[in-house]
């Protein structure tokens, strides 16, 4: 006989019981654990991307990986909490695709701090006021962010994280219907993403750029006609309804984002390496580089270019490669590598994104 509502209620009261218990007891051997370190830094990259493999190994539903990974990311970021008050510094204002990343991967107990510009976000870092900054570094439809890899090539900051934020825009306004919008406020790279829906749908519409996408969600808030393209984020910090969520032309668009910090990363067991090089301008230079990688058994995920800014026609090459730089086959090919560049590099080496 099946068990009654009542029953089925009371075993989910029992189970609440002990989750509470087994939450406690775990948050005082993460306390432990901090002090056993002797009160070392409480985020360890390699440590928390382990933990995430392993929910999802152990993971036999009906909750979906993706759901136990949230869980335990916000049950992390409530012990990391108890140990030390982290903050993290992001390209805001508040409402960004940016602060998204943060809580995606460090969760939401954990401090955020906006700051005005990416160059910001690396100075915080550098200087100690944040122990941890977030920055865009790629957008699978508008491609490389610039700004960042310029400063990745001059910071003394290194990669020891990185988010992939599938991004879902979203069209919104304090007004009821979008009938009588005549003006778009958001940031350059939202308005390309979203431009065919905006020639469907909005073809009269004027459209403006501006520094964010939460700034743009400031500006709509103020006049009824007009609207934003944002996220739902900034869509309930403003107290805008939404007219049209989703409203990406590439429903696969997705943010890479960099989290930068000052210490190196031990293995977790699957990560990877990012570098800059250059090499000499002459031909075949490139196709040498490559070599040891391949040499070596070293897997090639990216290679970007970009100007050198030391002279004409000369430019820098960014890489991301699989494995650690303290695997073997990995030091191995990077110290090929070295004899083949004029400069070389390595950014960081972190656990691959979850």
């Amino acid at each position: 006989m099946a068990d009654s509502l009542k029953d089925i209620r009371g075993k989910i009261d029992a189970l609440d019981e002990r989750l509470v218990q087994l939450l406690s007891a775990r948050a005082k051997l993460a306390q432990q654990a901090w002090h056993a370190k002797g009160s070392a830094a409480a985020y360890k990259p390699e440590r928390e991307a382990q933990v995430l493999r392993r929910v999802r190994e152990l993971n036999q539903g009906p909750l979906s990986g993706a759901a136990l990974s949230r869980l335990f990311t916000e049950i992390m970021s409530a012990c990391r909490a108890l140990e030390e008050q982290m903050v993290v510094a992001y390209l805001g204002p508040e409402g960004t695709f940016s602060q998204e990343a943060v809580v995606k991967h460090f969760g939401a107990a954990t401090g955020s701090q906006p700051h005005a510009s990416i160059d910001e976000v690396f100075r915080a870092v550098e200087t100690g006021a944040a122990g941890y900054g977030v920055v865009p570094v790629e957008n699978s439809t508008e491609g490389a962010v610039g700004r960042t890899l310029d400063l990745l090539l001059n910071t003394s900051a290194r990669i020891c994280g990185e988010v992939m934020l599938p991004v879902r825009q979203c069209l919104m306004s304090v007004a009821p219907r979008r009938d009588n919008i005549s003006k778009v406020y958001s940031h350059t790279q939202s308005l390309a993403q979203c431009q065919q829906w905006l020639l469907r749908n909005l073809p009269q519409a004027e459209r403006i750029a501006v520094v964010s996408n939460a700034e743009a969600a400031r500006l709509a808030s103020k006049d009824r006609r007009s609207a934003a393209i944002a996220s739902r984020t900034a869509a309930t910090l403003y107290g805008l309804k939404l007219l049209a969520r989703n409203i990406e032309d590439d429903p696969k668009n997705t943010t890479r984002f960099a989290v930068i910090g000052a210490e190196e990363v031990s293995p977790s067991g699957r990560d990877k390496t990012s570098l800059v090089l250059s090499t000499r301008n002459e031909p075949g230079a490139v196709h040498d580089l490559l070599k040891p990688l391949a040499k070596h058994g070293v897997s090639m995920t990216r290679l970007e270019s970009r100007p050198a800014r030391t002279g004409l026609w000369e430019y820098v090459f960014y890489v991301d490669i699989e494995g650690h730089q303290q695997e073997p086959r990995v030091a191995r090919a990077l110290t090929a590598l070295a004899r083949k560049t004029s400069f070389l590099k390595v950014l960081g080496s972190y656990p691959a994104a979850r």
